[in-house]
């Protein structure tokens, strides 16, 4: 098993090389950068993309101007050439690149363009509330969907099996911005209940609570967001588990068990469980990293939360390209050791699995 960790983890290197050359490259090619940004704040247009829907008549008209960018115009060409210096544009990009990978090494994720403070500064700012959706999303959805799915494979084909799968499919089928909105409109004070708040991660007078109250309005504030980030994972993850199980069901060893006279729990629990969650675990990193990365966006939006989600958002909209790629490689680390992580668990649960074997 060590040596299987061991090319796993030479892997990473490569991979992850792989994942910021390819998106380093695709940035090159995208309209509207950092100083572009800021030459249309200078102007009082609002931001680039404005000038690039509007104008083309006038980009057109100024295509054999001298100037680099679209709308600088006016502006004294040792000012662009200053902010071509300030943020790295006067090199070329081989060598912006290598010197973004060499910081990388040393840990150093460089400062945002436009916050003024550090990438991981920024990140642990951003952390707990993605952590709480994420956190607790997963492991509501686990809890309910394991003993759901286990329930429903059991019960095969009954009544029970048929009302909950198309409960299922339906939750499945709401969107997760719409099931947001909906918990808003029914138990915010939208339309209906005036229950739980209707934004931020906890009250204004947070500091003031005692450690019970401070939990209390913590739980408070994070019901609504967990619930609709939890939605889709749930209804995969239910059905997930109950064909686990139904795969099991109908073999062999099985029916062998249940010859021997062993109860139908010992069977179920003591046999079949470890086979069929096998699946179920290996599908744990890409849950989490769902939850955690892709739905956050929505739903911070939705609830005002200030999370990665909406920095995500926000650095690629101005083009903050410490940001976006300092959270890449950072992120896109967590995912490939979570991957590892996963392996690791096959092994934990079922000692016969030996990936050494099974690569050579």
């Amino acid at each position: 098993m060590g040596a299987y960790i061991l090319r796993r983890l030479l892997l990473v290197l490569p991979t992850l090389l792989g994942i910021m050359i390819i998106n380093f490259a695709l940035v090159q090619f995208v309209p509207g950068g950092p100083i572009e940004q800021i030459i249309a704040q200078q102007q009082g247009s609002g931001d680039v993309f404005s000038g690039i829907s509007g104008g083309g008549s006038e980009i057109e008209a100024d295509a054999s101007a001298s100037e680099s960018y679209a709308g600088s115009r006016g502006l004294p060409p040792e000012f662009i050439a200053e902010l071509e210096r300030e943020f790295g544009f006067d090199k070329p990009p081989v060598e912006r690149f290598l010197g973004m990978l060499w910081n990388y090494m040393r840990l150093d994720f460089g400062e945002s363009y436009f916050r003024k403070i550090g990438v991981m500064e920024l990140v642990w700012e951003k952390m707990p509330v993605s952590i709480s959706l994420g956190l607790w999303s997963t492991l509501i959805a686990y809890l309910i969907s394991i003993p759901l799915g286990i329930r429903k494979a059991v019960k095969d084909g009954s009544r029970f099996d048929t009302w909950t799968s198309g409960a299922i499919i339906a939750a499945y089928a709401i969107p997760g911005f719409l099931f947001a909105i909906l918990l808003l409109v029914l138990f915010a004070g939208g339309s209906y209940w005036q229950i739980f708040p209707l934004r931020g991660l906890t009250s204004d007078n947070f500091e003031d609570l005692s450690l019970l109250g401070k939990v209390g309005d913590y739980f408070w504030h994070i019901t609504l967001p967990v619930i609709a980030s939890t939605i889709s994972a749930f209804a995969t993850l239910t059905l997930l588990t109950k064909n686990s199980f139904l795969d099991e069901i109908k073999k062999h060893y099985v029916m062998t068990a249940r010859a021997k006279g062993l109860s139908e729990s010992k069977v179920l629990y003591g046999h079949i469980f470890r086979n069929a969650m096998l699946i179920v675990i290996a599908g744990f990193p890409a849950v989490f990293i769902s939850v955690f990365f892709s739905g956050s966006l929505i739903i911070e939006t939705i609830f005002s939360l200030d999370g990665l989600g909406r920095m995500g958002f926000e650095a690629a909209v101005a083009r903050d390209y410490p940001v976006i790629f300092g959270t890449l490689f950072v992120f896109g680390l967590m995912s490939l050791v979570v991957g590892i992580i996963s392996d690791l668990m096959y092994v934990l649960v079922d000692p016969r699995i030996d990936f050494e074997k099974r690569v050579g």
